[in-house]
């Protein structure tokens, strides 16, 4: 397979742009196991281990959760995008976030077509996991105790998303 770099469209763009996403360029390398995953962007774990810091890694790739009120994002109330850490792929508005004080950054829905779900039942009870639909990363998990009008609160880590801002 020829090397081919493919820079993420929109604000994946617009970021590089900024200088921000240098990191996130999906090379021929990374997509080697493409279908293996059913995920658009896959890379080895070698190059997972390159791209984020351990902290990221464990969050992402091995579902762990970030202490809650370490992230920055928490205070971050400016217009703006969230995207994936792992590929840049928007994944929540800002509009969407609210203060649920849980010490997550927390949304009350996901852009369209931009995450996944599935159950977890790695604790006492069955939770819902949200992953990005384009390279699998975890991002947090999804309750039933969120404001109107969904009712619903996506508890982030911020470890897995960073904020490009409007």
């Amino acid at each position: 397979m020829k090397r081919r770099t493919l820079l993420l469209g929109g604000a994946g763009l617009a970021a590089l742009a900024a200088g921000g996403l240098g990191a996130w360029r999906i090379t021929a390398a990374d997509d080697a196991a493409v279908g293996q995953s059913g995920f658009a962007v896959t890379r080895t774990e070698e190059r997972w281990r390159m791209l984020l810091t351990d902290a990221e890694y464990q969050v992402m790739r091995e579902m762990g959760t970030e202490q809650p009120f370490s992230s920055p994002l928490n205070a971050e109330d400016r217009a703006g995008t969230y995207l994936c850490k792992g590929c840049a792929l928007p994944v929540y508005a800002s509009d969407t976030k609210f203060e649920s004080g849980t010490g997550w950054p927390s949304f009350t829905e996901a852009l369209p077509d931009a995450v996944g779900t599935q159950d977890d039942d790695t604790l006492f009870a069955t939770r819902t996991e949200v992953h990005c639909r384009r390279c699998g990363s975890h991002l947090g998990h999804i309750f039933d105790d969120g404001p109107p009008p969904t009712g619903k609160r996506h508890c982030l880590n911020g470890l897995a998303l960073q904020f490009l801002p409007a």
